[in-house]
Formats: C-alpha cells, structure tokens, sequence
C-alpha cells in the first residue's frame, strides 16, 4: 500500500507539451490508492483533453470559474477545491505558470486554487533548455522554495524544441515515488520500527483440536495501520486470523500457538523502538497434547492444563530503549487490574478494556478503551471504531516518544 493511499490529491496541469504524460500521473495516483482531482489552466486544454483526465480521474475537470456549457452557470468553488487537498502537485509547471505562483498573479483559476490551497503544494517544472536557465526562472524557483513549495526536479533529455539538456519533466513514477519519499520522510515515525502482536493463539489439544480464543485480531490490525500511515516500519505477529494489510512498510509473521509467538517476539524486539501487544495470547496449553486425534469414547475428557509463557512480562523484564504499550481485557476491578499490571510488567501504556461495556472487545469493529500511562495518567475514550481507537493509541504513544 502506498503511503498516498487515500490521500486527496490535487493535480493542476499547465499548458506545456508535457501535459500529456498527466494522463499516466493520473492512473499512476488511483493505482496508489489516492483520490483525484484535476485542474487545468484554458491553454492546457490544447495538449491533454479534460475528458481523457475526467474519465480516469473519475471526477470533474475544473478549468474556469464557471462551467461553459452551464446555462444557469454554476460557481466552482476554488476555495474548497484547496481545502480539500492533502496535497498540490502542479504538473507541468510552465515558466509562465511559476512566475504567476511566485508574484500571486491569479488570472486564472488554477492560479486562485493555488493561493487558496493550506497542503503541501508540489511543482514539477517543464520548459526548454534556455527557458529553464533563465535568471527570472531561477528567480520564481527560489521564491516558491522559500514560501515552502517542493520542486519536483526537471531532468535532463531531449525537449520539444529538438534540443537536448534540463527541463524536460520529471517522469510520472518518478514524480509519484518523489512525492511518496517526501511524504514518508515528513512522517513522525519514519525510520523507526514498531512491533504489533494480534490475533488469538491456538494451543493444540490433538491434531485437530485446540484451546484458542474469540479475538478476531481487528484490534492489532488496525494498529499496525496506524503506525504504518505515520512512516513507521512494522512487524506484525500475528495468531491465526482473517485479517490483512495491504501496506509495504508492514511484516506480518503468521503464529499459531503462544510459544511460536514468543519465539517470533524474542527474535525482534531487541531492534525495535516501540512494542504494541494487542494479541489475546492463551494463559494455559494442554500440558501433554496428544500426536493422534482423540476418539470420542469416554462422557467426560479432563485435560492437565500448564501456563503458557508470559510474553509481556518477559519484554518488561528485559526493556532497553524500547516504549512498551500493553492491553488488558477485563471484567470486574478493572481500573485496578490494570494498573497493576502496568507497574509488574513495567510497562509504558496499557490499554485497558472491559467486556462490560456494550460495542467492546473481541469480534468488533467497536472499542471503548481508556488509556494509562505510568504515571497512572488516565485517558478516558467513547465508543469508537477500531481504527479511530488505534489512532487515539498513536497519539499517545507520540506524546510518550517526544516526552
């Protein structure tokens, strides 16, 4: 998944011939995930139709103030075309479309889109050779730069003109992967490493049989999301579970029984910065699992239980430089059960959650959690989504990082 996905994306297209790779831009920016909407200067019309983008864009085309062919003439609202951006990629970017950015010369209505635009704005120049050298080209450059504009970098090949030097724009995937990199970088968790437990475990009874639990793995999922969205490289280990990801920056290590969770814990946790354990691990397995299947003779079976393995204790006991965030499900004295086990695990965060609130817990795509830091700070949440929940657990987990 790219790190663009479900971003808005405003794409506005200036009147040089490279306009009509726009075309590529544009399909390139659905495949990533991201929704589309493009404007367009009036002389850009000359070198990419506005039906072409409209039909691959799945949107609107706006390039006036009005629509032309409107009777009751319609206002486009500039305004909330740059709100609605999280991003501005102007492309190509004309030398006459960068001196108007540069000077706020808004006679047109990409121009008045642009100064209305609060996002990051993006701008990939195109121009001949001599156009791209000129001192006045260098002049609007430099001014966009310092308002905050990110230059997409013209590349060197052969232009228009039939001359071969800089100017030519910047290639689509190379202006999608630019964006992606810039994006990522700008991120509060990029270049860190964020392990997530999810899922149930199963520990087997006999081949076919085992002692697992309801825990869909939702919960870890949507974490995982999360830290993935924020630049974070993830790990996730996860029990047996119908859930998936879709992004590049998570691992996902399938486990089955909580020993297999362990190992694949131990194995990671010494090399990440933040550990989030969501999983519902068994507290006990079948001391002595059968290697056959069970025949059905006897109107009772009793089954020698023994502890499985403490994994959250076991990372507390040896924390270094990580942040440490555990989950407590529970039914009565909850406030103190999970306080206590914050301090004995020596944890950072717990997330606490109680099957006696109505949209909790396991098989949901609710939560209703309250969140404890070690200083027993409590932050009290509503009913959420999952996903909204796993948002709010980011934030804190940021406040603990910049702590």
């Amino acid at each position: 998944m790219s790190i663009l996905r479900g971003k808005n994306i405003l794409l506005g297209i200036t009147a040089g011939i490279a306009a009509y790779k726009t075309a590529s831009l544009v399909r390139l920016f659905i495949k990533a995930g991201a929704n589309i909407k493009v404007v367009m200067t009036p002389a850009s019309k000359d070198f990419v139709t506005p039906l072409t983008l409209s039909t691959l864009s799945k949107n609107p085309v706006y390039s006036s103030f009005t629509n032309e062919d409107d009777e009751n003439s319609v206002w486009n609202n500039h305004v909330d075309l740059g709100l609605w951006a999280d991003l501005f990629l102007i492309a190509p970017a004309t030398a006459n479309t960068l001196s108007k950015m540069a000077t706020g010369n808004s006679d047109n209505f990409l121009l008045a889109t642009y100064l209305s635009a609060k996002c990051p704005v993006y701008f990939a120049p195109a121009m001949d050779l001599d156009m791209y050298k000129h001192e006045s080209t260098n002049n609007s450059i430099k001014a966009l730069e310092a308002f905050g504009n990110v230059m997409i970098p013209a590349t060197s090949g052969e232009l228009a003109s039939g001359l071969v030097g800089m100017g030519r724009m910047a290639e689509p995937e190379d202006i999608v992967s630019f964006i992606e990199n810039h994006v990522l970088n700008g991120l509060p968790l990029h270049g860190k490493t964020v392990l997530i437990t999810a899922g149930p475990t199963y520990e087997a009874i006999d081949p076919v049989r085992f002692i697992g639990n309801h825990s869909s793995g939702k919960m870890g999922f949507e974490i995982a999301n999360a830290a993935a969205q924020l630049g974070a490289k993830v790990v996730l280990v996860s029990g047996p579970t119908h859930q998936t990801v879709s992004s590049d920056l998570i691992e996902v290590i399938p486990v089955v029984s909580a020993q297999d969770m362990y190992n694949a814990v131990h194995e990671h946790y010494a090399t990440v910065d933040v550990a989030i354990l969501s999983a519902a691990v068994a507290d006990y397995k079948p001391k002595n699992p059968s290697d056959k299947k069970i025949k059905k003779k006897d109107s009772t079976l009793t089954l020698e239980l023994e502890k499985t393995k403490d994994i959250l204790a076991s990372l507390g006991d040896i924390k270094d430089k990580q942040l440490l965030v555990g989950f407590a499900l529970e039914t009565n004295n909850e406030l103190e059960n999970a306080i206590g086990k914050l301090k004995k695990k020596n944890l950072d965060l717990i997330v606490l959650n109680s099957l006696n609130d109505k949209g909790a817990g396991f098989g949901g795509a609710t939560n209703k959690v309250s969140i404890i830091d070690k200083n027993e700070h409590i932050t009290n949440y509503e009913l959420k989504s999952k996903a909204e929940v796993a948002q709010d657990l980011m934030r804190e987990i940021l406040k603990q990082i910049d702590a």
